[in-house]
């Protein structure tokens, strides 16, 4: 169950309840942008970071559900202690949290998203002060946005339902097991070779897409997207060099090239003599993956995607 079930069948039940979503973190704040908390007088559901001020919190919605107070506004949380706007915690970051009340007349906005989700579509959810909207025409270029000017004027966005997206080029038993470790992630996957009838791409039924071409024009398959995840393992050094050349002047959150030191060492020697810099060349995950002695495809897939994860976290 996730969240918006969760919400969908207690608002359902006419049972009002408080979403906590965390629209702003600084520092070392236990609860980061866009975790989520759901309360109801008699459960809650997911996490804002836990500890004393997620207690506090939870106890305050109660309060509000029991007096049938239903208003939104934005609360921040300093971890420094007793001071103002203190939450009780001292682990030196802080956050802002966004509560929002959902009621019966809520219902279809939380069907909307709901269909969405199961229809493996995403959508546009925007908070201000007075307004709670969601559309699934629209769309922004980042996961969450945060405006405030002041109490009364601030908007919170965020994108529902999108998974981050990593390509996967080259399809051979360190592809399959990456695809199934990625899909596990939750990320949508995309495959990509350039052989037909390979049993490893034929096997390959976690990818959420499979494409074969020609990777001369990998470029038109792999959008120029500076959210995208790549990952280059094509079975042989003039093809890794073929497609890494075709992406590197482009805008990828990352690009890695799984190979050995000396391998990557002679194509990036050659890059460089083609015309490519060397901060273009430091922009490259190579060899990818996280030094962890991996052997196997699995490991192998598992030191992606612990490089990945720390990236995309941060």
């Amino acid at each position: 169950m996730n969240h918006w079930q969760f919400i969908h069948s207690k608002i359902s039940q006419k049972k009002p309840i408080y979403l906590l979503t965390v629209v702003q973190h600084k520092g070392s704040s236990p609860g980061r942008q866009g975790f989520k908390m759901v309360v109801a007088a008699d459960e809650i559901f997911g996490s804002i970071g836990g500890g004393i001020m997620e207690f506090n919190l939870v106890e305050h919605c109660r309060a509000m559900l029991g007096q049938q107070q239903y208003t939104m506004f934005v609360k921040r949380q300093i971890h420094k202690g007793s001071i103002r706007e203190g939450s009780g915690m001292i682990c030196s970051g802080e956050q802002t949290i966004l509560f929002v009340p959902l009621l019966s007349t809520n219902l279809d906005l939380i069907s909307d998203i709901l269909h969405a989700i199961e229809n493996d579509s995403s959508g546009l959810l925007t908070f201000t002060k007075n307004s709670i909207r969601f559309s699934s025409q629209e769309n922004i270029a980042t996961t969450y946005t945060y405006t405030h000017n002041n109490d009364d004027d601030w908007c919170y966005k965020e994108m529902v339902n999108r998974k981050d997206v990593i390509y996967i080029v080259g399809s051979g038993h360190v592809g399959l097991a990456t695809t199934k470790l990625f899909s596990e992630l939750g990320f949508y996957t995309v495959v990509v070779d350039n052989r037909t009838h390979l049993n490893t791409f034929e096997a390959n039924l976690y990818a959420d897409k499979k494409i074969v071409v020609p990777y001369e024009t990998i470029a038109q398959h792999i959008p120029n997207d500076e959210t995208n995840y790549v990952v280059i393992m094509t079975n042989k050094y003039t093809d890794d060099k073929l497609v890494l050349s075709q992406l590197l002047k482009r805008d990828h959150k990352f690009i890695g090239v799984l190979g050995s030191t000396a391998k990557l060492k002679v194509m990036f020697e050659v890059l460089k003599k083609e015309g490519f810099s060397q901060n273009q060349l430091d922009s490259i995950h190579a060899p990818i993956g996280l030094n962890i002695k991996s052997q196997t495809p699995l490991e192998i897939a598992i030191s992606i995607a612990s490089q990945i994860i720390e990236i995309k976290n941060q």
